[in-house]
């Protein structure tokens, strides 16, 4: 072969590679934010949805997957926040009632002292927002009626819920965990005691309040127990004192800046009681999939379980997360809810430093193999302008998910 051919297949071969080259350069670059989203290597396509909607105009920025189920881990919490103040409104509170269970006579209450659960999450909270000591207000309540003895029982009673405090789809190895503790009719210090959760926190009350008693002076004749049937046998009762939470708006976004799973199945149950249900986690799941579906959010595909996400039972399609959040989307107190890009909570990491910094609020999803996010993009106003819907299952490495995920809201809302 001589060298005038060899040069001539030599320049062949070049442009061949070249042209290769310029077709993956093409192909790469002019992709659109959602497809280049798709082929990040973390990201099953697949197994991930998509949904970026103008809220004003209702035009689609980005759709993929919209109607396939799939588990939304944390994000579930949105859905549970938005049912439940929409039928109860942010005012609302929960009310732990105590009552002299018999008569007072001169400074003794012959009968029990009767604490009713109401579900409060926040009693003795290590968190925001602040509840006030019940023990010191119950201290308070009898030493302002004069009473210095109970001569019968210090009593709780649980007959707001029913059924089981961890819904059975959870896994077992989440259930002594604290993040997996159970939804009481009286909770108290989270239901947990460090990282590990605590199976009868009416036993724990009972037994600080007991104390705080005898350290106050406050004799108790009886014992403690706990109950169901306390508040339906009360036959000569005093309401002594009705201790009240901090309004729903703040038990809400403390669990969306915490990802608080026990306040998410507490609001749950609320739910479920307000719709004049059963307090059950069962009861208030089907109530909230009702719900949703009589307001005209798509349902199909859809299964409701519980109301943290801690359960890989649930599924939600893109389109009943964004059909929620649509319909929230004039709700600017259920958009503070949730944590800033940069700036809170479990997003205080997600685009920070970037034009999108303190201009998304999402709530984020995550377990094995999970990575979510469900919120609005925000206006200088911190008003929502776009619904956002972002969920991958059976992704890879979760940095690099999460990466992909940042660069798909940055190349959708920031790049002409």
């Amino acid at each position: 072969m001589d060298m005038e051919t060899e040069k001539s297949i030599y320049v062949m071969k070049r442009n061949i590679v070249l042209a290769i080259f310029l077709m993956m350069v093409v192909s790469v670059y002019g992709a659109s934010p959602l497809e280049r989203f798709l082929r990040s290597k973390s990201v099953s396509a697949g197994n991930t949805a998509v949904l970026i909607q103008d809220l004003k105009t209702g035009e689609i920025l980005a759709e993929h997957n919209t109607d396939k189920p799939l588990l939304p881990a944390s994000i579930m919490k949105t859905v549970t926040i938005a049912g439940l103040l929409r039928v109860r409104g942010p005012e609302d509170r929960f009310h732990t009632l105590v009552y002299a269970d018999g008569p007072i006579k001169g400074n003794t209450i012959e009968g029990d002292l009767l604490i009713v659960g109401g579900g409060d999450p926040t009693l003795g909270a290590n968190c925001e927002p602040e509840s006030a000591d019940i023990a010191e207000e119950i201290i308070a309540a009898l030493r302002h009626k004069g009473i210095g003895t109970i001569n019968g029982d210090l009593r709780i009673d649980t007959s707001l819920y029913s059924g089981p405090a961890c819904p059975p789809s959870w896994m077992a190895g989440d259930l002594n965990e604290s993040y997996g503790t159970g939804s009481h009719a009286l909770n108290f210090r989270r239901n947990a005691s460090g990282s590990r959760a605590v199976k009868n926190p009416e036993s724990t009350f009972l037994s600080y309040l007991s104390s705080r008693l005898r350290g106050s002076g406050i004799s108790v004749a009886g014992s403690t127990k706990i109950g169901a049937e306390g508040l339906n046998d009360l036959e000569e009762g005093t309401l002594l004192l009705d201790h009240v939470s901090d309004k729903y708006s703040e038990v809400m976004r403390s669990c969306m800046m915490r990802s608080d799973n026990l306040f998410a199945e507490t609001f749950l149950r609320a739910f479920g009681l307000a719709r004049g249900k059963g307090g059950s986690t069962e009861a208030g799941a089907a109530e909230m999939y009702d719900y949703w579906n009589a307001a005209g959010i798509p349902v199909k595909g859809v299964t409701l379980v519980d109301g943290s996400g801690l359960s890989r039972s649930n599924r939600v399609t893109a389109n009943f997360m964004n059909g929620i959040l649509n319909a929230m989307g004039d709700d600017e107190e259920y958009a503070s809810f949730m944590p800033l890009a940069g700036q809170e909570g479990t997003l205080s990491g997600f685009l920070k430093d970037t034009e999108l910094d303190a201009y998304v609020a999402m709530k984020t999803g995550s377990m094995k193999g999970i990575q979510c996010y469900a919120g609005y993009k925000l206006d200088e106003d911190f008003a929502p302008t776009h619904s956002i819907v972002i969920i991958m299952n059976d992704i890879g490495a979760r940095g690099a998910a999460r990466k992909a995920a940042e660069n798909l809201l940055l190349e959708t809302f920031c790049n002409d």
